[in-house]
């Protein structure tokens, strides 16, 4: 029985002869979606500039310069020397430096030093923030003037009787 024979790779081909199939293309693994990304800096980890990523954030080291993420969650042992903007933040450590995020939290062992602008902020009981506070408004996208509305009166024809 030639099905059972060989390596595998082979089909039959109506004749009684074998014919060998290809082996698939490789395919690289797909990429992680945006929600399943995830970066992790430890404590032992110092950063010295600027971090800009699509993906979440996990800072448990010492970072001297801006950060630019998606989300951001600061360990209470950590600092930040730099700018800070994420659409989420929940900031636990020592920053040195504006924050701007659209949902943020700020946990009792927060020490901010720097102003912070927000949509929606909760901030614990021992925080510290020395510095001013702004709410932002929900950002309006701004679109195409609408053209204006002209009015203009038009006589009525008269009706003609053939």
């Amino acid at each position: 029985m030639a099905i059972f024979s060989g390596n595998g790779r082979e089909a039959a081909n109506g004749t009684g002869a074998v014919t060998p199939v290809p082996e698939p293309a490789y395919q690289p693994p797909a990429p992680a979606t945006k929600r399943s990304a995830f970066s992790v800096l430890g404590p032992d980890i110092v950063i010295t500039g600027s971090i800009s990523a699509t993906a979440d954030l996990h800072v448990d080291g010492r970072i001297e310069g801006d950060v630019d993420c998606a989300c951001l969650v600061q360990g209470p042992q950590s600092s930040i020397k730099g700018a800070i903007k994420a659409e989420k933040a929940r900031l636990a450590g020592r920053i040195e430096g504006s924050v701007r995020a659209r949902h943020l939290t700020i946990e009792r062992a927060a020490r901010i030093d720097g102003d912070v602008e927000y949509e929606a902020i909760a901030i614990e009981t021992g925080a510290s923030i020395n510095g001013r506070l702004k709410h932002l408004a929900q950002e309006v996208i701004p679109g195409p003037s609408p053209k204006p509305l002209v009015l203009s009166t038009v006589a009525p024809e008269d009706d003609v009787a053939a």
